[in-house]
């Protein structure tokens, strides 16, 4: 294959096709997703194939895997295809005639207490922008994210095989625990009365997910024996739902639970949750850069993340469960935002068109740390699962 000759053949379908087929791991859903025929996408790749001189993909029953050389073709051909994109966003946004798009993704437990904040902040910049916003579990972040269809996330740092490509700059930490409706039997119990949990939902992380290995790991510390029955949901809304309605006892990430402990809907039980901090950062691809709407928003929620941190234990506490004293609810920047706003819907995408406001945009950037490996805390007997 010469050089010069392949650099003129490959055309913006050719690296559409490809990124497409392994994002979706399979021709089908590529198509769908281009709305193309299956044939087309199929013609596509083989072209490429065929002006790269290698294989790129190993086609079976279970679908399209990328092949060594397709792995190491992957990055190039996103950063191209992101590049291409974000210059005609700015085009666009200079022109006035179209507004620009920006995509990210955040973990539907966090996504309420950073999201409001920073989009207010964001929109005094960049006032005519369409904001797609996928919440999911970490793994399928990550896979958007290495894909391209997504220009950061934010997110929890995974094992380091799934980081490869990726950094991780930290925002904030936060623990895990276990709440209740106000006015629960539970929430007037000394520490966690095993025979009375087993006479309401439990409801818990999915599996694979760090806060579900959090969740197993304090049940067995306390005493609790394996549930004979539990509820898995990484979904916000539905545990709220079933934490007010049925009476659930819910093991939830604090931040994703600001609102309803700031307003009493919700207590936290008085039970130990020492180690259970997991912290919450921006993932990139180390390969390329976000486009300037993106930056922007990274910075608004550095922002927030900062103002956060400064505020966990001093705006606001959530009440001890079962008496009068209250405990530290840890409420930040997001615990004036409204319910209805608290969409955490699992592997959902929202698309926002931000306006102008006259919310301050003062830089004002916390003393994170970027890794792309290991998380603070970490120790060799903790194997840390993606999610």
């Amino acid at each position: 294959m010469q050089r010069s000759l392949a650099d003129s053949r490959v055309k913006f379908r050719h690296l559409q096709c490809f990124l497409a087929v392994a994002q979706f791991g399979g021709v089908q859903k590529a198509a769908e997703r281009l709305a193309i025929t299956q044939p087309a996408v199929s013609k596509t790749v083989a072209e490429l194939e065929a002006i790269l001189g290698v294989r790129l993909f190993e086609r079976g029953r279970h679908g399209a895997v990328p092949t060594r050389e397709g792995q190491l073709f992957m990055p190039h051909a996103s950063a191209c295809v992101s590049a291409l994109r974000q210059g005609v966003d700015l085009l666009a946004r200079a022109e006035g005639t179209t507004a620009a798009t920006l995509d990210f993704g955040i973990l539907p437990t966090v996504a309420a207490a950073l999201v409001p904040s920073a989009l207010r902040l964001f929109s005094a910049q960049w006032p005519r922008v369409i904001v797609r916003l996928a919440t999911g579990a970490n793994t399928d972040l990550l896979e958007k994210l290495k894909a391209g269809t997504i220009e950061f996330a934010v997110g929890r740092l995974a094992d380091p095989e799934r980081m490869v490509g990726l950094s991780f700059e930290q925002l904030f930490s936060e623990p895990l625990i276990a709440v209740v409706r106000a006015g629960h039997p539970i929430a007037s119990s000394a520490g966690l009365p095993v025979a009375l949990l087993e006479q309401y939902p439990v409801v818990l992380p999915p599996p694979g997910t760090l806060i579900r290995q959090s969740a197993d790991s304090l049940l067995t510390a306390w005493g609790v024996p394996p549930l004979s029955a539990f509820i898995e949901v990484l979904s916000v809304s539905m545990g709220r739902a079933l934490a007010l309605e049925n009476d659930a006892v819910w093991f939830v990430p604090l931040s994703a639970v600001e609102y309803e402990l700031a307003h009493r809907m919700l207590v936290r039980l008085p039970l130990p949750f020492a180690g259970t901090d997991e912290p919450v950062g921006l993932i990139r691809r180390s390969d390329t850069q976000p486009s300037a709407a993106g930056r922007a928003l990274i910075e608004s929620m550095r922002h927030v993340a900062l103002q956060r941190m400064t505020t966990v234990g001093a705006v606001a506490t959530a009440p001890k469960a079962g008496s009068n004293a209250s405990v530290n609810g840890s409420v930040g920047a997001s615990a004036n935002a409204s319910p209805g706003r608290q969409n955490g819907t699992t592997g959902s995408t929202t698309a926002v068109t931000t306006g102008a406001t006259t919310a301050s945009t003062t830089r004002s950037r916390p003393a994170s740390r970027t890794r792309s490996s290991a998380a603070p805390g970490d120790t060799p007997k903790r194997r840390r699962k993606a999610g």
